[in-house]
């Protein structure tokens, strides 16, 4: 047994396929936080905040959050499946309602 994410209030969990060398993202959300679970494959995980740039590779069973404001794109390094647990509104007909594109992608 182990224990993904304990003691938040999740809103959503959104299960999200990704091709090797395809990119998702490249916006951010004001309210929403968002914590990415790797099922399989690898995935680079490209953030930023406050003019800080950072690039992490995420393999399964690794979990990394973004935190509102916080840009961020997600590359399939590899074929991959990730969970995102979603606090915030970001899930169902709230998709679009806190998700602002970026004008200069990150990727």
């Amino acid at each position: 047994i182990v224990d993904v994410l304990e003691n938040e209030n999740i809103n959503a969990i959104t299960y999200i396929t990704i091709k090797k060398g395809k990119i998702r993202g490249n916006h951010y959300h004001k309210k929403t936080y968002q914590w990415n679970y790797i099922v399989s494959g690898k995935m680079k995980l490209i953030t930023k905040k406050n003019k800080i740039k950072k690039i992490i590779t995420l393999k399964p069973g690794e979990l990394a959050l973004t935190v509102p404001n916080e840009h961020h794109a997600l590359v399939g390094v590899t074929d991959c499946e990730v969970l995102v647990f979603t606090k915030g509104p970001r899930g169902g007909k709230e998709y679009e309602t806190d998700t602002f594109r970026l004008k200069k992608p990150l990727v």
